[in-house]
């Protein structure tokens, strides 16, 4: 899981640099939104919408734009979508498994998005069932290591019920059951400790290891699903080992 989780982590920070930055505040602000929705347009007795903002927040989306998505998710404010979630299965070059989750108003444009993304870049889409059992729902809160120890983080998470605490070299990854998110935030929070994100996620139960080649094809599959304004995220149970992801890094 570090290859990929550590990999993601790289991505995601540039793409929050680059040309990416609107489509990536666009995807934060439709959590917000259906967040709201969901669970009512206040974070303090909702923390999926409080989780939402934070990592808004910490993505530098503008505070008005957050606002708003909250209120029009919540029934505040007129103009929101009626959103729905579809996963869709995949397989990418080399046999790497994908899980894609769209996040629409049209089904149908979704639909379309993910197909010409995965057989254009050398994939395919897959029958229901046929990935997702490789894949198991966690509780992901990633800590900036800045600030804090392993040993801290430690001491807060596994008291909550955190099962795993992964150093991915800027970051720790601290993994539960999804259930236990919430609590495993909040006694990290309570230890006074800054964390970067806390979503429920989809981490493989297996990988495929992937050389330089490999792991090009299939990032390039990646990025042209992710392109898509109805997809909201994707998995995959790639393991880019770390003498391929420093080749990786000297592509950039």
């Amino acid at each position: 899981m570090s290859g990929h989780s550590k990999w993601a982590t790289t991505k995601h920070k540039k793409a929050a640099l680059d040309a990416k930055r609107g489509k990536l505040f666009a995807k934060l602000i439709k959590n917000i939104e259906v967040a709201a929705r969901t669970g009512g347009p206040d974070p303090d007795s909702n923390p999926t919408l409080f989780d939402a903002i934070y990592k808004a927040k910490k993505n530098s989306v503008p505070n008005d734009n957050i606002e708003r998505a909250r209120k029009r998710g919540g029934g505040l404010e007129a103009g929101g979508a009626e959103y729905q979630t579809i996963m869709y299965e995949g397989y990418a070059p080399g046999g790497v498994a994908v899980l894609i989750e769209c996040l629409t108003d049209n089904r149908n444009r979704a639909a379309s998005e993910v197909r010409v993304a995965l057989t254009r870049n050398g994939g395919s889409l897959a029958d229901p069932g046929s990935v997702s059992y490789m894949f198991h729902r966690k509780g992901v809160v990633v800590v900036p290591k800045s600030g804090t120890t392993e040993d801290d983080v430690m001491m807060a998470a596994l008291e909550a019920g955190a099962e795993e605490i992964t150093d991915l070299g800027e970051n720790f990854e601290v993994v539960s059951e999804a259930g236990d998110l919430i609590g495993v935030r909040k006694s990290i929070q309570d230890a006074g400790i800054d964390y970067e994100s806390a979503e429920s996620s989809f981490l493989p139960t297996m990988q495929v290891p992937l050389d330089a080649d490999g792991a090009r094809k299939v990032i390039k599959l990646l990025d042209a699903l992710e392109d898509s304004d109805d997809v909201q995220n994707v998995w995959s149970n790639m393991d880019v080992p770390d003498t391929v992801l420093a080749e990786l890094e000297e592509d950039e």
